[in-house]
């Protein structure tokens, strides 16, 4: 971003140069003075990864980097004990922004480049799968029966409506995360065993990365999820309590309101074309032994499963209750917990 985009997207998290257009995460690229004063009169430069040319930035424009206010206005606190704000305050001094020329597709050689699809891309995948809806399911996190619940709940909800073939975009998100999240390829064999097991219809889902990096901003950063799954053609987002939420760094209380992602959402501007679908609470239900959308008038049936609780069982090789989780998915899981435990 050049500063012009950066203080339109600070103060009022859109770009306004071309109609409103929801932006309220910026996109910039920090450097050092020692680096800035070295490049500040070229008219271009070339941007490595690991030593390898990736894009040069041509009509570069630096300018200063106020990372107290970036921080204040973007996560509400600058206290470097959130992992996201500490990344900020250890970056350069100045930001840099200009025109930006892609020397080639971006490839991470992981085994999962494959699933990295573009926007352009993932619009002609509904195009061929005839898709008349797409609702976007937006995480980071091993996905549970419950979470399954949500996302087919939402598929008969649109069938009801008279939509012929809606799809799910399943999209984790596949940037970094901090160090306690699962890491992204297990992630990816976990969603893939929820598919082959059916617990999501495989015929009707799209399974792809969305490439951005997590930085727990809450409801400011939640825009910027449903923005970009807008992007992609999808016009339901399914929102999740807490969205892109994280304890305060005290550790004894969320840094958000766990409302306010899905009331913002509701009302924020510059997302017009994007309808949002609330989330429901789902829990074990004890007497049906499946995860059920939660009713508190029989909240004696329901078991909340944390989770911490979820790491230790898988930790410790146990199943969880039946109906939960895939088996398979689980076992993904327990194999991961269990080799880090053993580091």
């Amino acid at each position: 971003m050049r500063e012009r985009q950066y203080l339109q997207c600070h103060h009022f998290a859109c770009l306004l140069d071309d109609g409103v257009s929801n932006q309220s995460i910026p996109i910039v690229l920090p450097v050092e003075t020692e680096h800035k004063e070295r490049l500040e009169d070229c008219t271009a430069f070339c941007l490595r990864y690991d030593g390898k040319p990736v894009a040069i930035l041509r009509k570069p424009e630096f300018y200063k980097h106020n990372k107290d206010e970036r921080c204040g206005r973007k996560f509400g606190i600058s206290n470097p004990g959130h992992p996201y704000v500490k990344i900020v305050y250890e970056s350069g001094d100045w930001l840099v922004g200009g025109d930006l020329e892609v020397i080639e597709r971006i490839t991470w050689d992981d085994g999962l480049d494959q699933y990295r699809l573009t926007p352009k891309e993932l619009r002609a995948k509904f195009r061929e799968m005839n898709a008349d809806a797409v609702f976007a399911f937006q995480l980071r996190n091993p996905v549970h029966n419950g979470h399954a619940l949500l996302m087919s709940d939402t598929r008969k909800k649109l069938l009801e409506q008279g939509y012929k073939n809606p799809v799910l975009l399943l999209h984790p998100l596949g940037g970094w995360t901090k160090e306690d999240d699962v890491p992204l390829a297990v992630r990816i064999e976990q969603h893939k065993a929820i598919l082959e097991e059916g617990v999501l219809d495989p015929k009707s889902t799209v399974l792809a990365i969305f490439p951005s990096p997590m930085m727990y901003a809450g409801p400011t950063e939640v825009q910027w999820h449903a923005k970009a799954r807008m992007c992609t053609g999808a016009n339901f987002y399914i929102v999740g309590r807490d969205p892109a939420g994280i304890l305060h760094p005290d550790g004894n209380r969320d840094l958000f309101d766990p409302t306010h992602g899905a009331k913002v959402l509701a009302m924020a501007p510059g997302l017009t074309q994007l309808e949002i679908v609330p989330f429901k609470v789902a829990a074990y239900n004890k007497k049906k032994g499946a995860m059920d959308f939660f009713d508190p008038e029989n909240k004696q049936d329901f078991e909340f499963i944390s989770g911490t609780k979820m790491r230790a069982l898988a930790r410790s090789g146990q199943d969880p209750p039946p109906g939960f989780m895939s088996p398979k998915a689980w076992k993904v899981l327990c194999l991961y917990y269990q080799s880090i435990s053993k580091m």
